[in-house]
């Protein structure tokens, strides 16, 4: 007998046609969103999107029009409320000790003490806080706070684990440490979990699939890289750091390659442009660009796309740098400040700009309605 099929993926959380309102005004609307056993879900999106509001809703805690289905079968609040966690951006912890906190939930079940007590002091030793379980909760720092908050929701089992924009007031280093913990922590006990962020790396780091909110619309639902590397339309683009949104004009199309021109500037790209579309939009990251001083070695691989370039300017973002750059057309690329000292990069700098094929994406120049 040949090997059983995989098992198919059982949807634990399904919106359909889900519509948030605040007095007459439409705040969010889903037409079809599943969440799968075990995944994590982030919900991406600029602030004011409609984020929160909808992750209020899948928690049955906001009400909304629609359906809305756990495992099967249509939602009953108060059960469905039982059997999940919700994790909000302030950590709202008593005046109690740490580990009191962190088994309030379990107190709130009716779970005997020494249970409660040994499920708390586990919660917060995988967070990282087990040596403050005595403490008073008012004596610790933001970054502290929140592991509680987290171990507290964690201790109840949540069959889904809701988080509102759990890092947002911490500062860099306690959001990057408490960021790679709990991914460390998700990812070992298999729960099933919604985030909501407007930080890409936060949604890069935690989430198996994203889905992007604008303007309480949800735009695209795909794993995670897809989102980065492919994304539906130029709104998303612009908010997933795809700086490059240029119009193009297909020219010619084999089974491999499609040649398009941008301000009569020849590019060659892998990917088919959109169906029945001859004027697409040519996405690029600006990581994908590589800056040169000189030609590429044609004897040597290389990429397909080279053009000569003169730098407009030079932006430092962080731990790496934004060069805006004239090739006959705007392009902004990014590289480390190492490479601005070893190249010696200068404004009006003469310098060559390539991509390889690969790496552009094709958008329809207008989106669908």
């Amino acid at each position: 007998m040949g090997a059983a099929a995989p098992a198919a993926a059982v949807n634990v959380l399904e919106a359909r046609d889900l519509v948030v309102t605040r007095g007459q005004r439409r705040v969010a609307h889903v037409p079809s969103l599943a969440l799968q056993e075990g995944e994590t879900l982030a919900v991406l999106g600029p602030n004011g999107a409609g984020k929160s509001s909808l992750l209020l809703a899948l928690a049955s805690l906001l009400p909304a029009s629609g359906e809305l289905s756990y495992r099967g079968a249509p939602i009953d609040p108060t059960a469905y409320r039982r059997r999940i966690a919700v994790v909000f951006q302030k950590p709202l912890l008593l005046d109690r000790t740490v580990r009191d906190n962190a088994a309030l939930g379990l107190e709130l079940r009716g779970v005997d003490r020494s249970v409660r007590r040994q499920r708390a002091d586990d919660e917060l030793a995988r967070l990282g806080v087990g040596a403050l379980a005595d403490r008073r909760a008012t004596a610790l720092s933001g970054g502290e706070a929140q592991r509680v908050s987290i171990a507290r929701a964690l201790a109840v089992d949540p069959d889904i684990l809701f988080l509102d924009e759990p890092f947002s007031a911490l500062d860099a280093p306690s959001r990057e440490a408490l960021t790679a913990d709990l991914a460390h922590v998700l990812s070992a006990r298999k729960m099933t979990s919604v985030i909501v962020t407007h930080d890409r790396d936060e949604a890069l780091a935690l989430a198996d699939r994203i889905a992007v909110v604008i303007a309480g619309e949800l735009r695209q639902v795909s794993e995670a890289e897809t989102v980065f590397a492919m994304p539906a339309d130029p709104e998303i683009a612009a908010f997933v750091g795809v700086e490059n949104v240029l119009p193009a004009r297909v020219i010619e199309e084999t089974d491999e390659l499609t040649t398009l021109t941008i301000a009569e500037h020849r590019v060659v790209v892998t990917e088919q442009p959109p169906q029945g579309d001859d004027f697409p939009l040519l996405c690029i990251r600006p990581d994908d660009i590589v800056i040169s001083r000189a030609e590429p070695d044609p004897t040597q691989a290389s990429p397909r796309n080279t053009f000569p370039a003169r730098i407009v300017a030079i932006e430092p973002i962080g731990r790496r740098v934004r060069l805006v750059l004239d090739c006959g057309f705007p392009l902004v690329a990014h590289v480390t400040r190492q490479s601005i000292r070893e190249l010696e990069l200068a404004v009006d700098q003469h310098v060559v700009a390539s991509f390889k094929a690969t790496t552009p994406h094709l958008l329809p120049r207008h989106r669908a309605a």
